[in-house]
C-alpha cells in the first residue's frame, strides 16, 4: 500500500497547458507569427523551458517576450487554471485515510497559490517548488529530500505525473511512477498507468 503520494503540478494535478499554450500563441500573434495551439502545447509538456528554448531558436523570439509570457503565465494563468476533474476526491482521500500527499513541481509559489484557491492546500504535507532551487527532473535530488525529511520508506511511495521526466526521477529516487496519461500511452518507466484519477482507488 502507498503511504506517501508525491504529485507532479502542470498537466498531472492541474489541467494548466491548455491555458499555458493559448497565451503564448495570442503573444506569437502579435509577433505575426502564426503555430498550432496544439503544437505549442506538445512542446510544453516535454517541459517549460524545452518550449521556450525550441520557439526562441525558431523564431528568435526576444527576453522581453519571455518575461511578458512568464508575467501573463502568473497572472492571466492563475486565474483560468483549474484542477483535473476528481483532484480533490483523491487528495481528500488520501489525506482522511492517515497517508500524505505532496507536491513537486518546477513551478513557482504560483503552484502553492492555486492548491490554496481551490481548496486543496491543506491535504499537503509538503512542497517543493522551484524556489527551493534543486536540480530539475529527473534528478532525484528533491525526491530523496522528501524520502529523508519524512522518513519515507521508498516501498511505501508513489510519484505521479504526466510526463516520462516526472517517471524517471521516480525511477532515479526508487520509488513506484504512476503515468497520468489521457491519451491512454504507454511509457516503459511506468509501474502503474492511468487515464483517469478515478483509477487511482485501485492503485493505492
Amino acid at each position: 500500500m502507498f503511504k506517501h503520494v508525491i504529485w507532479d503540478f502542470d498537466g498531472t494535478l492541474f489541467d494548466t497547458y491548455p491555458v499555458m499554450a493559448k497565451i503564448f500563441k495570442d503573444l506569437l500573434e502579435k509577433e505575426g507569427i502564426e503555430e498550432p495551439l496544439d503544437e505549442i502545447k506538445q512542446h510544453m509538456q516535454v517541459s517549460m523551458s524545452f518550449a521556450l528554448t525550441y520557439y526562441e531558436k525558431k523564431y528568435a523570439i526576444s527576453s522581453e517576450f519571455i518575461e511578458d509570457y512568464k508575467l501573463l503565465q502568473k497572472t492571466k494563468g492563475i486565474e483560468l487554471a483549474k484542477p483535473f476533474e476528481g483532484i480533490e476526491g483523491i487528495c481528500k482521500y488520501i489525506h482522511s485515510t492517515n497517508r500524505k500527499n505532496y507536491l513537486y513541481t518546477h513551478r513557482g509559489d504560483s503552484s502553492v497559490t492555486l492548491l490554496k484557491k481551490y481548496g486543496l492546500y491543506h491535504y499537503f504535507s509538503d512542497f517543493i517548488t522551484f524556489d527551493q532551487g534543486f536540480e530539475r527532473k529527473p534528478n532525484p535530488d528533491a525526491l530523496n529530500y522528501l524520502i529523508n525529511e519524512h522518513t519515507i520508506h521508498p516501498e511505501e511511495a508513489l510519484m505521479i505525473g504526466d510526463r516520462e521526466l516526472d517517471l524517471l526521477a521516480a525511477k532515479n529516487a526508487g520509488i513506484s511512477a504512476c503515468y497520468f496519461n489521457n491519451k491512454k500511452e504507454e511509457n516503459e518507466y511506468a509501474d502503474y498507468t492511468i487515464d483517469h484519477f478515478q483509477q487511482l482507488y485501485s492503485v493505492l
